[in-house]
């Protein structure tokens, strides 16, 4: 692959050694996750006898959305090395540290000790949770959120079987970057797909949706593991006003998301650990004047284009208001028959 800019040419960089991707993933951490993160770079400040001898590259804090900030556990890969002898192993290994209860609070305490140790880090975090405790924050963060992030210079084929065989693990909590470096003699430039910043919208296997989906090994039991009991009562409060309104429409769990379809897909479903994101499929404009008590969230053009077409996303935290998501749905419900009489 080759890159053309400002009468340049940029040929793709093959890397060599995993120590020269994770150096850029460290180095441009700020490029690559967002001037709200904060990357932490385990090896170096975890000796090799902690956490069970298992030592990410890295840690990651995303605090994009300050009420909602996201945590990953950070592994950079070579696309080169066997996948079931090194890769699946590896990231297996992370899986740990969220669902046993002791391996999360060692983790815990690791990242606490790091950052408290830490001045620049303590500061940054500080920035970013403000009068909060330290501890508490970080405690909530992990608990509310388990991420973890394969950062690769290649896709593998072997990642969408195993995805969609451990729907609970590498399904629900692994979140994929392609990470590709140009060089143009001295000058370096990098691509990531997908963004980062739009990660938790978008397939990050590469694995496109389409309007033909029927069944998938997911379920709504995967997608409501381990959340709070208000998003299940929101869940289920959402779905039965949906079909009071439309007995027809179908709730189908795919990876990512839960679908809201008739003919054709109208809406998504995310669920998360404290709420329900919707995404809706109309303009960003016409949602704000329906919705009055929930957050209305913008998406960017990529992430649009991936749900083809003009669409925004809805925070709901509680069920309230849900007469308002209905209203929306109505309208778009209404926008696809009128679409399909003419």
């Amino acid at each position: 692959m080759v890159l053309f800019n400002q009468n340049k040419k940029y040929y793709e960089f093959i890397y060599a050694k995993e120590e020269e991707i994770e150096k850029d993933v460290i180095e441009n951490s700020k490029l690559f996750f967002g001037e709200k993160s904060l990357f932490i770079d385990a090896k170096r400040k975890i000796d090799s006898k902690s956490l069970g001898a298992t030592i990410p590259d890295g840690f990651l804090f995303d605090f994009t959305e300050p009420d909602n900030p996201e945590f990953y556990i950070v592994e950079v890969e070579l696309s080169s090395h066997d996948f079931y002898k090194h890769i699946f192993p590896q990231v297996t290994k992370f899986f740990a540290f969220f669902k046993n209860q002791n391996s999360q609070s060692e983790l815990i305490e690791k990242l606490f000790s790091i950052i408290n140790s830490d001045a620049s880090l303590k500061r940054e975090f500080k920035k970013n949770i403000g009068e909060k405790e330290i501890y508490k924050s970080i405690k909530d963060i992990v608990e509310n959120s388990q991420n973890i992030l394969l950062v690769i210079d290649e896709e593998k084929e072997e990642l969408p079987e195993i995805i969609d065989t451990y729907t609970d693990t590498w399904g629900k909590m692994v979140k994929l970057i392609i990470l590709k470096k140009f060089h143009a003699n001295s000058d370096y430039s990098f691509s990531l797909n997908p963004d980062f910043r739009d990660i938790q919208f978008a397939d990050a296997d590469s694995i496109k949706r389409t309007e033909t989906e029927t069944s998938s090994n997911y379920t709504e039991i995967d997608h409501l593991d381990n959340v709070s009991e208000n998003v299940i009562k929101i869940y289920e409060s959402l779905k039965q006003k949906i079909h009071f309104f439309d007995s027809s429409l179908i709730f189908n769990p795919q990876r990512y998301y839960i679908s809201i379809r008739s003919d054709r897909n109208i809406a998504f479903l995310k669920i998360r650990k404290k709420k329900v994101r919707i995404i809706i499929m109309l303009p960003e404009d016409r949602v704000r004047k329906l919705i009055n008590n929930y957050s209305v969230v913008s998406l960017s053009a990529p992430v649009q284009k991936f749900y083809n077409g003009p669409s925004c996303a809805i925070d709901i935290e509680n069920e309230i208001h849900l007469d308002e998501i209905i209203t929306v749905l109505k309208e778009k419900l209404n926008k696809n028959n009128d679409e399909e009489a003419t």
